[in-house]
């Protein structure tokens, strides 16, 4: 057994590379292997999202505060709120973050498979965002 207490290990900013906005991460959770799970709640401030991004094998968003918005390659735009669950099957492409108006708090958990959780492509531009 293993108990991290809160505090020991450190918030991060969410990278340019594959964040818009301002976005606070903090881990959570990353199993040894042969467990492949990791887990981070992920803050996004009003208008913050994520870039465009898969998962090998899926990914499992809950929310624990404010409203956001969230998108799968193709369909149309999902507002969530605090106490959603969104599932995104493995390889589906997707983006997530909150609001406009209204910042949002998620816990993600995906599974690593030979070592990798996810793979980022584009940003989602403003107009994609705004649902134009």
């Amino acid at each position: 057994m293993e108990i991290r207490r809160i505090g020991s290990r450190p918030s991060s900013k969410g990278s340019a590379d594959y964040f818009k906005g301002t976005v606070r991460i903090d881990p959570l959770n990353e199993a040894p292997n042969p467990a492949r799970v990791a887990a981070a709640s992920v803050t996004f401030e009003p208008g913050a999202r994520t870039a465009w991004h898969t998962h090998p094998l899926g990914q499992t968003l809950i929310v624990t505060f404010g409203q956001g918005r969230v998108q799968r390659e193709g369909g149309p735009i999902e507002e969530i709120r605090s106490g959603d669950v969104v599932w995104f099957p493995p390889g589906e492409k997707h983006w997530h973050g909150a609001s406009p108006t209204t910042a949002m708090t998620h816990i993600a958990i995906q599974e690593r498979l030979d070592g990798k959780a996810v793979e980022w492509m584009e940003h989602v531009s403003d107009s994609e965002y705004e649902g134009q």
